[in-house]
């Protein structure tokens, strides 16, 4: 007899590995490689494209725009995310833990996530479009707009979260536990494929799936 399927793998998440004492540095420019260190005083448009941190703090408070294209993290802390538009584009972030704050916009279009926690945080308009994430939790986080296509998500979990609208068109996922969002629609109901949903969730969509595998509803 076939073994019931034990619901969608955990996210592999660690926390990111500090060192004791950190060096109270500020960003150098774009290209910079900054190592165990404390990383304040960013400028109201900061431009930390193609920078490498590694078992840094990042305090980004009260940032207009942050900008980290291309910029590669590890083992980093952002402590208190404030910022009207965070572009984190075609980067990569591994063992990187976010803790409170608020976005307007954070975009991680075509980046690489491995081992994410974002928990606390705000956001009007958050984009894994093209993104490519493993292992990534978000946690008791409050999304305006949650944008997925042609994202490809394996082991991601919500927990406590909310969101108003969340575009799953092309979206390709394993083991995307979506049980803790708590979301007012979706834009592409057979994006959801591979996905773990509520039994309440799925109530709330009947309508929805319904249409998307082609079943004509008329009451």
């Amino acid at each position: 007899m076939a073994r019931a399927a034990a619901g969608p793998a955990a996210p592999r998440v660690s926390a990111p590995d500090l060192p004791d004492d950190l060096d109270e540095v500020s960003f150098q420019g774009p290209g910079a490689e900054i190592s165990q260190a404390q990383i304040g005083r960013l400028d109201e448009e900061q431009d930390a494209s193609r920078t490498l941190l590694t078992e840094c703090v990042l305090d980004a408070t009260g940032v207009d725009r942050l900008d980290l294209t291309l910029a590669r993290l590890a083992d980093v802390e952002l402590a208190g995310l404030r910022a009207a538009e965070v572009v984190a584009t075609r980067g990569t972030w591994r063992n990187v833990r976010s803790v409170g704050g608020r976005v307007g916009a954070l975009d991680f279009g075509r980046a690489e996530l491995a081992s994410v926690e974002l928990r606390g945080i705000r956001v009007d308009y958050l984009t894994l479009a093209g993104a490519t994430a493993a292992d990534v939790v978000f946690v008791d986080c409050a999304i305006g707009t949650l944008d997925l296509p042609g994202a490809t998500l394996s082991r991601v979990r919500f927990e406590g979260c909310r969101a108003d609208e969340v575009d799953t068109r092309d979206l390709r996922a394993e083991h995307l536990d979506l049980r803790g969002l708590d979301a007012l629609s979706f834009t592409s109901p057979a994006g959801l494929r591979g996905a773990t949903l509520a039994t309440r969730q799925v109530e709330l969509l009947a309508a929805d799936l319904a249409v998307a595998l082609g079943i004509d509803v008329r009451d």
